[in-house]
């Protein structure tokens, strides 16, 4: 881990360079108002799930599946690709069960 310090002050500012990928989980778990659709499925897939459609008479819904893990599975937002608060909620507890975050 590289650190860069930003200034010299009485506290020191130290700059952590975050991956893509910490930057997109770290976003995940403030529940933002605007998480996409493809936020979601590229979180996900850091951590190892894979997205399955439900099958031709599935409509929106999608499973997350996980080779060790329960599958998540949940309505593919539309028109706009935006998640809801409560999809969110449920994504990271779910998550915190498996103690992936």
């Amino acid at each position: 881990m590289r650190l860069k310090i930003v200034a010299i002050l009485k506290n020191p500012v130290i700059l952590i360079n975050m991956t893509k990928r910490e930057k997109l989980i770290d976003r995940l778990l403030i529940k933002p108002t605007d998480f996409t659709w493809s936020e979601l499925t590229k979180a996900l897939g850091c951590f190892g799930y894979k997205q399955i459609s439900a099958g031709k008479t599935g409509g929106s819904r999608v499973r997350f599946i996980h080779p060790e893990f329960p599958p998540i599975i949940l309505h593919k937002p539309h028109p706009k690709p935006v998640l809801k608060h409560y999809q969110l909620e449920q994504i990271i507890e779910q998550l915190k069960q498996e103690k992936l975050v």
